[in-house]
């Protein structure tokens, strides 16, 4: 972040100064109290279990200059007025009562807006939807470290905290600014571009992540949009150096995605494996999960290995590709730090051995349909076949959001599991997976059911929608097994 006085960030957001003794200098921003360090502004927003603004002072007895806050607090503090949240909802929700939470993401976006437009020679990359945002994300900043100076989201802060909480750890050293956009219902991301301005724009997909809130396939297609919306115009624009126009990275796979390309006035390059893509995979394999190809593009081609499992990667890799291309990097060199990227964000397809050969894939931080099959897709590609195959286990929960429909969806998945040669589907919490499957009520009867049946060389996938907390049936296969009473006698939980 820029060097800011408290004053300073009062006339950027609209508050007041109060308890303010002189005039401090922030330097970072931090919503963790613990976590605040010295020069930092401490944002209280209020959680499920505990309101930030009765954290203010600790939070400056750790060394914060100051708080940013919606109310009164008994510390040196920006208070910012109260905003009107009746028809722009917070992702805060019930926490949020009385708006200071609201009023405290309002005032960051102004913060976050004011501190982006003061750094011009910064390229905004955002990244936008159904699946893979995260993972491409990651392959971005690997992409675009060896060009300069790169700040990326930890793992998924994509929201009207994460969008500005990241962008405001840009500083005048910083050359790329990657952003994942989400979206909850229509003009999300057009918000989040507003206070993070996108120069380049990637849409991955199109799918049936949060069909129950928006309501339809189209309805989805046209919140994704609002990201190619919000870029400026693609040709060189005068008094800037050439290529500062914005530049739209649409799949040319996804008919939906494609479509976006006369929704913008920016530039627009494509990628996908469709031969007409201006960045392409070609002559494509998968060996034990991992995907290679050359990667074609306008100026030359080369081999590219990656890391990360499953088919899925090779498109989320193409849009990073595009996009490093544009920002200057050559292909043998964007092909290096494709084959070197490991994976970044937890939970996300994490590939685990343990000692007695069997293999924890932990997938759990989300899932959708299409999330779901990607995976499903990797698992089987692992297992292999013939002499050669392992016994695979798909632990899988609910897929949350998806609407109407449900039942028939997760058996359709159900379906795609067999397809895929899984020996075993164990279903969490959710009966609509049908009878192919072992039904266990939650975490701890699936940790007893893989205790029992797991044999050396098996490999287990987990996935589920973010709420069902399946990552804990992962960390517990990778943990010591409990003595044999423990259960019994209630001394272990999980």
């Amino acid at each position: 972040m820029i060097a800011m006085t408290l004053s300073e960030i009062a006339a950027v957001t609209g508050g007041g100064c109060s308890r303010v003794d002189g005039d401090p200098t922030v330097t970072a921003v931090e919503f963790d109290s613990r976590a605040v360090t010295d020069g930092g502004l401490f944002l209280a927003l209020p959680g499920e279990r505990a309101d930030g603004h009765d954290f203010a002072a600790s939070a400056v007895a750790r060394g914060a200059a100051g708080v940013l806050a919606g109310r009164e607090v008994d510390a040196p503090a920006v208070v910012v007025p109260a905003v009107d949240t009746r028809n722009t909802g917070t992702y805060l929700g019930a926490t949020d009562p009385d708006g200071h939470g609201a009023a405290v993401l309002a005032a960051l976006g102004k913060l976050s807006r004011h501190v982006l437009d003061a750094l011009p020679g910064l390229a905004v990359v955002g990244v936008t939807g159904s699946a893979g945002k995260t993972s491409t994300k990651d392959l971005l900043a690997a992409v675009l470290a060896p060009l300069g100076s790169t700040v990326a989201p930890p793992e998924s802060f994509n929201n009207e905290l994460g969008t500005p909480y990241t962008a405001l750890r840009a500083n005048s050293s910083t050359r790329h600014l990657v952003l994942e956009l989400s979206a909850r219902g229509p003009g999300h991301i057009a918000a989040l571009c507003a206070v993070a301005p996108p120069r380049i724009g990637v849409v991955l997909n199109v799918g049936s992540a949060h069909l129950g809130e928006f309501g339809s396939p189209a309805a989805i297609a046209r919140a994704k949009g609002e990201l190619v919306e919000a870029l400026p115009p693609g040709a060189t624009l005068p008094g800037v150096t050439s290529g500062a126009g914005g530049v739209a990275v649409l799949n040319a796979d996804d008919a939906a995605v494609a479509a976006m390309a006369s929704r913008t006035v920016a530039r627009v390059v494509t990628f996908g494996r469709s031969a007409g893509a201006d960045v392409r995979a070609e002559d494509e394999t998968i060996d034990a999960g991992r995907a290679r190809f050359r990667l074609v593009t306008a100026s030359g081609s080369a081999p590219v290995a990656l890391r990360l499992v499953g088919a899925h990667q090779v498109s989320n890799a193409l849009a990073a590709a595009a996009v490093a291309l544009e920002l200057g990097a050559d292909v043998a060199e964007v092909a290096r730090s494709l084959s070197a990227a490991e994976p970044a964000s937890r939970w996300r397809m994490e590939v685990t051995d343990r000692a007695d050969g069997v293999t924890v894939v932990n997938d759990a931080y989300n899932a959708n349909p299409e999330a779901m099959r990607a995976a499903l897709g990797a698992l089987g590609s692992m297992a292999g076949e013939g002499d050669a195959h392992r016994r695979s286990w798909a632990v899988l929960g609910p897929m949350a959001e998806i609407g109407e429909g449900s039942t028939d969806v997760h058996a359709e998945i159900a379906a795609v599991a067999g397809e895929q040669g899984v020996d075993r589907l164990v279903a969490v919490g959710c009966p609509d997976y049908g009878q192919r499957a072992d039904h266990v009520a939650d975490v701890g009867e699936a940790l007893a059911l893989l205790r029992a049946g797991l044999e050396p060389g098996d490999l287990v996938l987990v996935k589920a929608s973010r709420s069902a907390g399946l990552e804990r049936v992962a960390a517990g296969l990778l943990e010591p097994a409990p003595p044999a009473d423990a259960a019994r006698t209630g001394l272990v939980t999980r």
